[in-house]
């Protein structure tokens, strides 16, 4: 599994900033607004222009930050897995919850901060696999990857609330940890589209009701 960790380019053209601090200050501004760009509205149909606009940034110097579009991109994924990955611990690692409240944890917490948006922002790496058709190739491997933590960490989970007894010893905790990933990402989009918490409270539901123990006969 590849290690996630955010690429640092190069100054590429334009005018070089005062000084370092600077530099990083105005670099992070701009990955915070195309953060929150993408996850809204995609990569594609998010343009520099709007981005630097966002981030109070002149229109030419994009470049003194990032050699193109796609070197940026390569950046958000990154950004926004630290992000997410901290997110995921956050609920995952919290011991004053049985390991199953922390997965429901972790799904309530999304769903809260999806409403504080109107349920117009998604998840960053969940939008860009729906555009992998017509995005830089470098891209596929790392969306890959970030998805591969995000199941490792539920995976890990999933096998605490089995050694626990929360749920049944026979779940294969690898592919129904691969399986709430395909799910979620399905749920967010249709709540995208309905700007509403209808598909998270269907799937949430309907993936905790799997994961329950069987009964003794």
């Amino acid at each position: 599994m590849s290690k996630i960790v955010e690429i640092r380019r190069p100054r590429g053209r334009g005018r070089p900033a005062k000084n370092q601090a600077e530099f990083d200050e105005i670099r992070d501004r701009l990955v915070r607004e195309g953060v929150a760009l993408l996850t809204e509205k995609g990569f594609v149909s998010t343009n520099l222009d709007e981005i630097v606009k966002k981030a109070g940034v002149p229109k030419g110097s994009f470049y003194t930050y990032f050699d193109n579009k796609e070197a940026f991109g390569l950046v958000l994924i990154d950004r926004y897995a630290q992000y997410f990955a901290r997110k995921l611990d956050k609920c995952y690692l919290n011991r004053s919850r049985t390991p199953l409240d922390r997965i429901s944890d972790f799904m309530l917490d999304a769903r809260e901060n999806l409403a504080r948006f109107d349920f117009r922002r998604g998840c960053l790496v969940g939008n860009l696999g729906q555009e992998m058709a017509v995005l830089p190739g470098s891209y596929r491997q790392r969306l890959v990857d970030v998805f591969g933590s995000w199941e490792q960490k539920t995976e890990t989970c999933l096998k605490a609330a089995q050694d626990a007894g929360e749920i049944d010893p026979d779940i294969d905790c690898t592919k129904k940890a691969e399986a709430f990933w395909i799910g979620w990402e399905g749920a967010i989009l249709r709540a995208k589209l309905s700007r509403g918490a209808g598909p998270i409270d269907r799937f949430s539901e309907d993936f905790m009701d799997g994961l329950k123990a069987k009964k003794a006969s």
